[in-house]
């Protein structure tokens, strides 16, 4: 007995879209990886959050009982992120160019626009997730001291978001300060040095008044103290744009048309 096989349509090739570009919040995943898989990264973030934990303890037990105030506690510890989150932007930009990834980057990823973008929004997560990370250990640490004074707790909402937006400022002005200078070393000594220059020409009388909208330690410290008013929301808008912005925006022009090796 013989039976013939039935012609069976050729299987459709199931089309995968591997050329697609991948999502942005994709990228972002994978420049928040990046933070973390070098040393540099990791050692960095570490003590962040080592000297977070110890700013908080140290505050609990010097100063005064009015000094114990959860808002005032936690503004201390931001002061370590403020300092050390910036350097790890720097690194994040720089590393292409430093590490040699550039060329994978950029060749599974030609937009190099989509690339920056996505390295912002994640130094802006970073800086977001520091905030909470030092609201938890401030909290915890003033639960734990009960400091024997009046209005513990009280911290208007303002406040708090004005401590995120100083934080993520100064991530994105270290990813500015990278993408200026791809290069890690000059990178980080001119965004420590050039602040320090400007502050110190802000001691000169006749340069009070500029300094005001310029310096960084006059026209965005505010932000982390009290809330704003109309007048010093202007400073932290120009001083912003100096030393935010313009970094960025000389780095966005630099790493489109710089040659990767």
């Amino acid at each position: 007995m013989t039976s013939s096989a039935e012609a069976l349509p050729a299987p459709r090739p199931q089309l995968r879209d591997r050329d697609a570009r991948p999502g942005l919040a994709r990228l972002t995943r994978v420049e928040l990886r990046k933070m973390t898989d070098t040393r540099s990264g990791f050692w960095l973030l570490l003590a962040v959050a080592g000297l977070m934990l110890l700013t908080v303890v140290i505050s609990l037990l010097s100063g005064h009982a009015a000094d114990h105030r959860f808002r005032t506690i936690l503004s201390n510890a931001l002061q370590p992120a403020l300092v050390l989150l910036p350097v790890v932007g720097i690194l994040l930009v720089t590393a292409e160019w430093s590490q040699r990834t550039g060329l994978v980057t950029f060749a599974l990823v030609p937009a190099r626009l989509r690339v920056i973008l996505a390295k912002a929004l994640a130094g802006t997560l970073l800086a977001l997730v520091a905030v909470v990370v030092a609201v938890v250990l401030a909290a915890i640490g003033v639960a734990i001291a009960s400091p024997p004074t009046d209005h513990v707790w009280t911290l208007p909402a303002g406040l708090l978001g004005q401590d995120a937006l100083y934080l993520v400022l100064a991530m994105l002005t270290g990813i500015g300060f990278g993408a200026a200078l791809l290069s890690p070393a000059p990178a980080i000594v001119l965004s420590f040095a050039l602040p320090i220059a400007v502050a110190a020409l802000g001691s000169i009388s006749w340069l009070e008044g500029p300094a005001e909208w310029l310096d960084t330690s006059k026209a965005l410290s505010p932000l982390s103290e009290e809330v704003l008013s109309g007048r010093q929301w202007g400073q932290v808008l120009t001083a912003s744009l100096l030393w935010t912005a313009v970094p960025l925006a000389i780095g966005i022009w630099r790493i489109r048309r710089n040659e990767v090796r």
